[in-house]
């Protein structure tokens, strides 16, 4: 399997995405965003995490003008398979590849620390090793992570099983870090192609890390 993940000015997560797909036993490749092509023999593309363009304006405005974008938009919209994290997440929002919208987290704080997900809807490639219901402990790590998508756009993600993950405590009621509309971590496109959560799974790839949850968040991608 070929993965190749994008690196802008500022992303700080490609070196960790590459050591969780290496891992896995994926061949990877590191593409700098002034490439206007993605390689032919690609599985699966990844916007990894990070500060693109330090985040200037809002995060991911300015990378959506870079020219890898066209390039991504094209894979996408050709049924490739995209993964946005964190940062990645707020790329392919502000590009109109997936619904909604990142804001400044409800406390006006950074958070960093493990929290608990809830596997929301499994059948996809990306979460098709877990199941619905399923909790997770999956580092998080932003400024800008609440979610927010109005009720019609709501509405539509529930009724097409666009939510992917809800943020919760370790029984899996409720437990919303940074108020995200719904307590929503992460969502897909109606095509089930393109995926985006804010949490950082491959940087929970070793128990002695903390959590190892992050293996069975990415094997999925290896099943297509």
């Amino acid at each position: 399997m070929k993965v190749s993940i994008l690196q802008f000015p500022g992303t700080n997560c490609e070196y960790d995405t590459e050591y969780a797909f290496k891992k896995l036993g994926a061949d990877t490749e590191i593409i700098w965003h002034k490439s206007e092509t993605i390689p032919d023999n690609t599985d699966l593309l990844v916007v990894a995490g990070g500060f693109s363009y330090g985040d200037y304006l809002r995060s991911g405005a300015i990378a959506k003008f870079s020219p890898v974008m066209k390039a991504v938009t094209t894979y996408a919209n050709n049924g490739g398979k995209v993964l946005g994290i964190c940062n990645g997440f707020q790329v392919l929002t502000e590009a109109g590849l997936l619904p909604g919208a990142l804001k400044r987290n409800e406390g006006l704080h950074f958070i960093s620390k493990h929290h608990h997900l809830k596997v929301q809807n499994s059948d996809n490639i990306f979460l098709k090793e877990l199941s619905d219901g399923d909790i997770v402990n999956i580092p998080i790590a932003h400024h800008d992570g609440n979610y927010y998508i109005d009720e019609a756009g709501l509405q539509e993600l529930e009724e097409n099983e666009q939510i992917l993950l809800k943020y919760t405590d370790a029984s899996g009621a409720v437990q919303n870090p940074n108020g995200s509309v719904a307590s929503i971590a992460g969502v897909c496109n109606k095509n089930k192609n393109v995926f985006g959560l804010m949490p950082h799974p491959e940087r929970a790839m070793e128990v002695v890390l903390g959590s190892d949850d992050g293996v069975n968040m990415l094997k999925g991608f290896f099943e297509s």
